[in-house]
């Protein structure tokens, strides 16, 4: 079989909403194949009849193409290689379990769940580490064929040689081995007749032309097995590569603990896709420039070699980071359907392009948006923290009275106004900006002074400033 291109794959199990571990394993996989000028297959692994739902497959295909991680083949775009769902694809794992059954490398074990947890006790006190015990294996053609008769259903095992080496050079972590002896004989077949990941996984991998399969570490005890199998069958072995899994601040497995959401949830709190793919492509990833980058910018600068062998830290800062890089290179219109219904209702159709671009640096969400509509074009009155009042009560009645004299000589000019100020009171800094914003927008924190004072009218403007000095007259 000759592989005329590059092709690496993302083959998830429809069992959940993606998150951010999947999501970067198919980045990843993405990246390359789009570096090397080849093919990003997707695959569902489906087998798992009772946690697989149709719903999660959708939804993986919706995450996906929100992401920009099209995939070249797979589900809709089938290159001679479907079906791509796994649970479509029985008759050919039968074919394989036949060839391996003729070979004599593969064999019926009609061991029970209690004898087995009972032979993993024994071996587990004595010392020994938990390996099928190879009970089944010298079973008779007769023998086989009593138990069969009587009922009992075997799972099939594939037979591995105790002085056998397994060797395979990890595009991550270099030249792996491992022993026969420390894997034992292992279940390529349930006894329901369905196909576990070690073999299906393996065999389509091959079958589908499969040249380089990067996915998590926790899947580095798998390919010893999977390489054996397709050793076996004389079928072609893809380049494996084994990346760091995402652990939390403190170490342990990712979670929504650390502040870990699906893409789905990413995606309707409002982040941007380039942010999450400039935030993932970075973790476990390491890139030498460190600005925001287009994905065929990601995928030109990837390289296996730059794959960390070190557990990546999920920073949920750092994603805020990358959002706001997003946000401050999008143009106005992206980012006014970005905002919600309610945002775009209370903005004046005359106010749109100035309210974005006041409020452009200081939103991460499309409630920050809301936030700054509700400030500058509404009417309510907004509650203030008690920092908030000292600072008013600080600055003082005549603060205001003098800053209304301000705006009524200046206008909207927010440097005449200041300087007005200075003139008079003698404040500056804080003392000067601090009690002006409190009494424009009930925010210590925001805008550009002067953006405020250009998007609200004088005669709102001098309301606010009445409002504050009436509150000091209090």
């Amino acid at each position: 079989m000759v592989n005329m291109k590059a092709k690496s794959r993302f083959c998830p199990s429809p069992t959940g909403y993606v998150h951010l571990g999947n999501a970067r394993t198919a980045l990843f996989n993405a990246l390359l194949a789009k570096q090397k000028e080849g093919i990003f297959l997707l695959r569902i692994e489906d087998t798992d009849v009772t946690r697989s739902k149709k719903e999660y497959e959708e939804a993986l295909e919706l995450d996906l193409n929100w992401l920009g991680l099209c995939w070249d083949e797979g589900p809709h775009k089938d290159l001679n290689h479907g079906p791509y769902c796994q649970s479509e694809r029985q008759e050919v794992y039968d074919h394989y379990y036949t060839l391996l059954e003729q070979q004599e490398k593969a064999y019926p074990c009609f061991c029970t769940e209690e004898e087995l947890a009972l032979m993993r006790k024994v071996q587990r006190a004595s010392g020994r580490p938990p390996r099928y015990a190879g009970t089944c294996l010298g079973l008779s053609q007769e023998k086989i064929q009593e138990k069969m008769t009587a009922g009992m259903k075997p799972t099939l095992r594939f037979h591995v040689p105790n002085d056998c080496t397994i060797e395979f050079d990890d595009a991550v972590r270099g030249l792996q081995r491992f022993s026969g002896s420390d894997i034992g004989d292992f279940i390529i077949r349930r006894a329901d007749g369905t196909s576990p990941f070690m073999f299906c996984n393996a065999i389509d991998d091959a079958l589908m032309e499969v040249t380089y399969a990067l996915r998590g570490e926790d899947h580095l005890t798998n390919t010893p097995r999977q390489v054996l199998i397709l050793q076996a069958l004389q079928l072609p072995i893809p380049t494996y590569g084994h990346i760091s899994l995402i652990v939390g601040d403190d170490g342990s497995p990712l979670s929504k603990r650390h502040g870990s959401r699906s893409i789905r949830e990413l995606r309707e709190s409002g982040f941007f896709p380039e942010a999450v793919n400039n935030y993932m492509a970075r973790l476990g990833h390491y890139y030498e420039n460190d600005t925001y980058m287009s994905l065929d910018e990601l995928a030109g600068q990837f390289k296996l070699t730059n794959l960390g062998k070190s557990p990546a830290r999920f920073d949920y800062q750092q994603l805020l980071r990358w959002q706001q890089e997003a946000i401050s290179r999008k143009q106005s219109d992206a980012l006014w359907e970005w905002m919600s219904e309610s945002t775009r209702h209370l903005v004046p159709e005359a106010k749109r392009e100035m309210f974005i671009t006041t409020i452009k640096s200081n939103i991460t969400f499309p409630e920050d948006a809301e936030k700054y509509a509700l400030i500058f074009f509404s009417s309510d009155k907004r509650m203030l923290l008690e920092e908030q009042k000292k600072i008013l009560q600080e600055a003082g009645p005549n603060f205001f009275r003098v800053a209304i004299d301000a705006v009524e000589d200046q206008g909207q000019n927010f440097r005449a106004i200041s300087e007005y100020l200075q003139e008079r009171l003698q404040v500056k800094g804080k003392g000067l900006f601090q009690p002006l914003r409190i009494a424009l927008t009930g925010e210590l924190h925001g805008p550009e002074m002067a953006a405020i004072f250009r998007i609200l009218p004088v005669s709102e403007i001098i309301t606010r400033l009445n409002l504050a000095q009436q509150n000091m007259a209090n």
